[in-house]
């Protein structure tokens, strides 16, 4: 069993940083592909970036690559997204989650746990 929990949210102007972390439970953590979602209000959730187990492989939605890291540190147990140049539209709430499969994934089908999510506001 993995337990997820968010933090890091909260309000900022456009063209600002903020970074999450999401701290998990569990004794093989770096077994578990990882990811983040978000989900703006009247809209779908949606994939923005994943790592695999060990670390190496990483993958992003369009609208966020080039703006936004993920990485994590499997010895602490914790993952984080870097979010750079945020504009109003990356306004949402955050969600990290926990694949069974150690590969990298952009599919939400695979993720399997789920955190309780972080508000990020972008202010214009």
């Amino acid at each position: 069993q993995v337990q997820l929990v968010e933090s890091g949210g909260g309000l900022v102007q456009a063209g600002g940083s903020l970074r999450l972390s999401c701290a998990a439970s569990g004794r093989t953590f770096s077994s578990y592909g990882m990811g983040w979602f978000r989900q703006a209000p009247g809209r779908e959730r949606e994939f923005v970036a994943g790592i695999s187990g060990g670390g190496v492989s990483t993958t992003y939605a369009d609208s966020v690559k080039g703006r936004f890291t993920i990485s994590r540190d499997n010895a602490k147990k914790i993952i984080f997204l870097h979010m750079n140049s945020l504009k109003p539209e990356d306004t949402a709430v955050y969600y990290c989650a926990g694949s069974t499969n150690v590969l990298v994934s952009r599919t939400r089908e695979v993720y399997y746990y789920w955190g309780q999510g972080t508000q990020v506001t972008v202010s214009s």
